[in-house]
C-alpha cells in the first residue's frame, strides 16, 4: 500500500520577474532588518537589496565564497545577532541557500551547528522555530529552496542539518535570475539537478508524487541542459526548463531520498573542496551503470530495473530505449558539458578507499535501490577520476 509523507514550503512562487515579490514576502513575515546570504560576489544581491530598501527594509550582506561550512554558518549566526536581524534571505546558489537556512534556524536558539548535525555532530533534533527565511535560487541545481536540510562541511566530512523547521517560509524561483550564469556553473548545477531527478525515481522511497515531478523534470532537463551550455541562458524557454528541473529535483530529493551519486558527492566533495554539482556530474553515469549491473546480478526482479528503462526513454526521447542507452546518453552529455573528472580536484587512487568508506556511511546511500559493496562503490570512483 502507498504511504506518502510530504514536506514542502507552504509558499512556493515560480515565474519570470517574481523576484520583485521578495520585499512584500519578507514584510508579511514581519521583517525589518534582513541578513542577505549570497555567493562569492555579494554585489549580485545589490538589486534585491535595493528593492528591500525601497520597501523600508534594511539589510546586510553576507557572502559564501565556497561550499557551505560549519564555520560559515557560525559566522552568519554571529552576524545576525550583532546586526539585530529578524529574518534571513538566501539569495544565490545552493551554498548561499544552505548557509541561510542553517543560520535562520540556529539564530533563535544560540546552538552550535555541531549540536544538531547528523553523522559528525550530536544529531539532536531542532525543536525551536528559527527566524523567517525566504529562499531565492540564482542557479538551477540544488533545489535547496524547497528542502528541509542544509549540507555543511567540516573536518573533511559533509553532513546534514535536517528538520522540517528548516523549510523556507517562502521560496521564489525566478528563471530570469539565471541570465549570465557561467557555463561551468550551468553544467555542474544542471547535472546536479538531473541526478536529483534520476535518483529519487530509482530510490527505495520513490512515490507517485515525486515520480510525476521527476518525469517532467527529466524531460525538461534532457531537452535544454546541453542547449543552455552551448547557447547560454538567453532563451526564456531554456531558463524555465532548467529552473523547473531544479525545483522539481529539490522536491523529489526532499520527499524520496537520493542514492550513491549523492553519497559519493558528500564523501568526495568535502575532501576535495570540489563543488557539489561537479562531483555529482562526474560520478552520475558510472553510478547508474554499476547500479544497473548490481540489480541484474542480485535482484533481477527489482522494480528499479523497469524504472531505469523509463528513465532511458525520458532522457533519450526514444520509447524503446534501454538502460544501457541511458548510460551512454549520460556519458555523452558529460563529455558535451566538459565535466572534469575527480582527479582534476586532486583525488588519486590512494584516496579512493577513504572516499568509499565515508560514502557508505552517508545518509543518501540509504535511498540507493540496492546495497552496493565497497568494491562496487570503489569502481564508481575509479571510473570517475
Amino acid at each position: 500500500m502507498i504511504r506518502i509523507d510530504l514536506a514542502v514550503p507552504a509558499d512556493v512562487r515560480f515565474g519570470a520577474g517574481r523576484v520583485s515579490e521578495v520585499p512584500a514576502a519578507l514584510a508579511a513575515l514581519g521583517a525589518s532588518r534582513v541578513l542577505v546570504v549570497t555567493g562569492r560576489t555579494t554585489a549580485r544581491a545589490d538589486a534585491v537589496r535595493s528593492m528591500l530598501t525601497e520597501a523600508g527594509i534594511s539589510s546586510i550582506a553576507f557572502g559564501v565564497a565556497t561550499e557551505p561550512s560549519i564555520e560559515r554558518v557560525r559566522a552568519a549566526v554571529a552576524l545576525v545577532a550583532e546586526a539585530g536581524c529578524d529574518a534571513v534571505l538566501g539569495f544565490g546558489g545552493g551554498s548561499a541557500l544552505d548557509v541561510g537556512k542553517a543560520a535562520a534556524v540556529l539564530a533563535t536558539s544560540g546552538a552550535d551547528p555541531l549540536d544538531h548535525l547528523e553523522v559528525i555532530g550530536g544529531g539532536r533534533p531542532l525543536t525551536r522555530p528559527g527566524l523567517p527565511c525566504v529562499a531565492v535560487p540564482t542557479t538551477a541545481g540544488t533545489g535547496s529552496e524547497v528542502t528541509r536540510n542544509s549540507v555543511l562541511s567540516g573536518g573533511g566530512v559533509k553532513a546534514s542539518l535536517r528538520s522540517p523547521l528548516m523549510l523556507p517560509k517562502v521560496a521564489v524561483i525566478d528563471p530570469d535570475l539565471l541570465i549570465g550564469v557561467p557555463r561551468p556553473t550551468i553544467a555542474a548545477s544542471g547535472m546536479d539537478a538531473l541526478s536529483q531527478l534520476i535518483e529519487p525515481m530509482l530510490s527505495r522511497r520513490a512515490n507517485p508524487f515525486t515520480d510525476a515531478l521527476a518525469r517532467e523534470g527529466m524531460r525538461r532537463s534532457a531537452r535544454s541542459l546541453s542547449r543552455a551550455y552551448q547557447e547560454g541562458m538567453e532563451d526564456p524557454g531554456i531558463r524555465e526548463d532548467l529552473a523547473l528541473a531544479s525545483l522539481f529535483g529539490g522536491l523529489c530529493l526532499a520527499n524520496s531520498g537520493l542514492g550513491a551519486v549523492h553519497g559519493l558527492a558528500a564523501a568526495a566533495g568535502a575532501r576535495l573542496s570540489a563543488p557539489h554539482g561537479a562531483v555529482c556530474a562526474a560520478v552520475l553515469a558510472a553510478a547508474m551503470d554499476v547500479n544497473l549491473r548490481a540489480l541484474h546480478h542480485r535482484a533481477p526482479e527489482h522494480q528499479a530495473l523497469a524504472r531505469m528503462t523509463e528513465v532511458a526513454s525520458l532522457l533519450t526521447g526514444q520509447p524503446d530505449a534501454t538502460p544501457g542507452e541511458a548510460i551512454a546518453w549520460l556519458q555523452d552529455l558529460t563529455t558535451a558539458l566538459s565535466i572534469p573528472g575527480l582527479a582534476s580536484y586532486g583525488l588519486n587512487h590512494d584516496g579512493i578507499s577513504e572516499v568509499v568508506t565515508a560514502a557508505q556511511s552517508a545518509s543518501s546511500m540509504r535511498g540507493n535501490p540496492i546495497d552496493l559493496s565497497d568494491e562496487e562503490v570503489s569502481e564508481i570512483v575509479t571510473r570517475s577520476l
